[in-house]
């Protein structure tokens, strides 16, 4: 190995170690934020009174959506010509979503990676396919969200006014307003565009197919197998599933402290939405922005933010213990897989 690579490669790590950290900084200024003035110690009291038959019925739901999404998934790579097994794509599923807990969005390539090791099947196909799931995911939520505003009208009005949008264009007009941001934003915006002049001034020049050509193929080949499904049906069947297992495992766990046990399936519906979005912030495993948007959604309800936060901190624990659990598992159930094979070569 060069110099060069030598220092690119020292670069990337430390790049990714600098976004690693800074991702874990603003996780852990959220948490703070969700939890200040609080008295940690009372709240953790209040978890370990859980009902643990709620909880274990909380898990299980879960674990069936992780079956579901991956049964889901196993359809949309079936237009592409290959048929992997439902037990590898939950093995890859679940590793990648282990992945998620170092980098946000790094699970998507991650689970592509895995599967294209012990299935063989090209990575840029893959990919294809997680966008399009990722898509349909973004729609399913919407409609979540717009249900759940036909139900809780006032209540979601206000949580995302005073939680999501007021912060937000806050945030916007104080950059707006500042001479640095301004100059930043432009620099970036001339940086893209000189970045995809010499981009394609370059691909012109060459006759042959770039790698970048390639891959982007390789994701319309994925994205198409939307629109080449075997068994549309059955696709729409576990869309649907997955995104309800979701709602009753939110729901049950209603069920397992005496201070949410009165709340009914608007309650649960809306915290779906809060904790969706929650778990879409852009920090590792959605740490910080679900306790956050989950305990301050249960105020809406009448609840103090003392119950609010051992409610969304129990769900947020079970959901993360349960991605620990099988996603180390599956690592080395895949591992073991490889291991097997590649002796069986020899």
């Amino acid at each position: 190995m060069d110099n060069s690579t030598g220092r690119n490669t020292m670069r990337i790590t430390l790049l990714n170690t600098f976004k690693f950290l800074l991702l874990l900084v603003i996780a852990a200024g959220l948490l703070l934020f969700a939890f200040r003035g609080m008295d940690i110690k009372k709240i953790f009291s209040e978890m370990m009174k859980a009902d643990l038959f709620w909880v274990t019925l909380s898990a299980l739901f879960s674990v069936a959506a992780f079956i579901s999404r991956a049964y889901r998934w196993k359809l949309l790579i079936e237009p592409l010509g290959y048929s992997p097994s439902l037990k590898k794509t939950t093995y890859s599923l679940m590793v990648g979503y282990f992945a998620n807990l170092a980098f946000p969005r790094l699970g998507e390539i991650t689970r592509c990676g895995a599967l294209n090791k012990t299935e063989k099947i090209p990575f840029n196909k893959l990919l294809g396919t997680v966008i399009a799931e990722r898509a349909i995911d973004v729609l399913s939520l919407l409609l979540c969200m717009l249900l759940a505003s036909v139900i809780e009208f006032k209540r979601l009005g206000y949580f995302f006014r005073e939680n999501i949008i007021d912060p937000f264009v806050s945030k916007i007009e104080q950059l707006a307003k500042s001479p640095i941001a301004q100059l930043a934003a432009l620099f970036l915006l001339a940086t893209v565009v000189i970045i995809l002049f010499f981009y394609f001034k370059k691909a012109r020049k060459k006759s042959s197919e770039t790698g970048f050509t390639k891959l982007i193929k390789g994701l319309l080949d994925g994205l198409r197998t939307v629109a080449n499904l075997k068994h549309p049906w059955l696709f729409i069947f576990h869309s649907i599933l997955i995104w309800l297992l979701y709602y009753l495992g939110v729901y049950v766990c209603l069920f397992a402290f005496p201070f949410t046990t009165g709340l009914g399936f608007g309650t649960a519906l809306f915290l779906l939405v809060a904790g969706g979005i929650g778990m879409s912030a852009p920090v590792q495993g959605g740490i910080g922005a679900y306790h956050l948007l989950v305990s301050q959604g249960l105020i809406l309800y009448g609840l103090s933010r003392q119950d609010g936060l051992a409610f969304a901190t129990l769900l947020h624990s079970l959901q993360l213990l349960l991605v620990v659990i099988f996603g180390l598992t599956s690592l080395l159930l895949l591992f073991y897989y490889r291991k097997n094979t590649n002796n069986s070569r020899f």
